[in-house]
């Protein structure tokens, strides 16, 4: 989700709500703890240069069990960090602490309740690395020949 989009679901919401990949829900009193401009510089298996840039927010909850984030303070932490970003209109990362570290996850809006969603890994230069483009599909029973190593008259054992 861009800024743009999350700006314009916060325009359709009466309470803001994030839910989890697994379907619970970020207890109600979160805050917003910090708002910014996330530029990552990198060189990638194929020594192509990139630059990659989102915006990123952190959720946090303490024991203040009655404080709630409405959507025009969430609007007021976005104007007073939007000169960070510049007029860029950048995919969102959010940032939520989870049992044993942060994770990191996309968001997406579905029927009035913003949602953390699963990011992944890829190569970038999968060209490079001789990675083939679809996985090989084998059926073990193809595998089990006579000269196979792990075959019963091999000896290894």
């Amino acid at each position: 989700m861009k800024l743009s989009e999350f700006k314009l679901a916060l325009e359709n919401v009466n309470e803001f709500q994030i839910q989890l990949p697994n379907g619970t829900f970020v207890p109600n009193h979160f805050h917003i703890t910090e708002m910014g401009l996330l530029t990552k510089n990198f060189i990638d298996c194929g020594n192509t240069i990139r630059e990659e840039k989102l915006i990123t927010f952190q959720v946090w909850f303490a024991g203040d069990l009655e404080h709630r984030l409405t959507t025009d303070k969430v609007n007021q932490i976005i104007k007073a960090s939007e000169n960070l970003f510049q007029s860029q209109d950048l995919e969102l990362e959010v940032e939520y602490q989870m049992e044993q570290t942060i994770g990191k996850f996309g968001l997406a809006f579905e029927n009035g309740i913003f949602k953390l969603t699963a990011k992944e890994t890829t190569c970038l230069a999968a060209d490079h690395c001789g990675i083939p483009l679809e996985k090989m599909k084998v059926s073990l029973k193809d595998l089990q020949t006579e000269a196979s190593c792990c075959s019963p008259k091999s000896g290894c054992c």
